[in-house]
């Protein structure tokens, strides 16, 4: 069985990442607290005024690399291979990359070793990577493939609460994906 997992916001916490440096730098400022996330794109949650302040943290050098690992993300990850399963790492990095694809290598390289800069897959269109699961918290994925190979099941997250997929985190993908396949 191929598992292909999404990276932000599913094995890295970007949420954690932008609000600890939104709050260190904006302290005045508004910000939208986790559990009250409505859209998959930050940016988005904020009015019109704060959005470019929201865009230049997501940009800044150091962003991506810096997140840290979800909470039993890693562990899932290495026992999903040791059962055998075929896993890589699916992501789509920013349109505007000149941070984020290094980054996402630096932070693969960094939290799950250099085997797993082997797994991780940067593509804009995650319909034409062929597997039989992808585990990702954006509620709809489109692309080219309509519809993909792949079962999309959604990585738990208060934005994407909206949605009927299957829904997964790392407490529970025992039972989404070995017990209910």
């Amino acid at each position: 069985m191929r598992i292909l997992i999404d990276m932000d916001g599913v094995i890295s916490d970007y949420d954690q990442e932008f609000l600890q440096r939104w709050r260190s730098r904006h302290a005045d400022k508004f910000y939208v607290p986790v559990e009250a996330r409505t859209t998959f794109y930050v940016v988005d949650e904020y009015p019109e005024e704060l959005k470019p302040l929201a865009a230049e943290i997501v940009l800044e050098s150091g962003f991506f690399r810096d997140m840290v690992p979800v909470s039993g993300a890693k562990e899932a990850l290495e026992e999903m291979r040791a059962m055998g399963f075929e896993v890589f790492i699916c992501s789509s990095p920013l349109s505007t990359y000149q941070n984020c694809v290094l980054e996402k290598y630096e932070w693969v390289e960094e939290h799950l070793g250099a085997a797993w800069v082997r797994q991780l897959i940067l593509t804009k269109d995650k319909t034409v990577i062929k597997g039989d699961f992808l585990i990702d918290d954006k509620p709809l994925i489109t692309g080219a493939q309509d519809p993909p190979d792949w079962e999309h099941i959604v990585y738990d997250r208060p934005y994407n609460r909206g949605t009927n997929k299957r829904r997964i985190t790392w407490n529970n993908w025992k039972d989404v994906l070995v017990l209910n396949k």
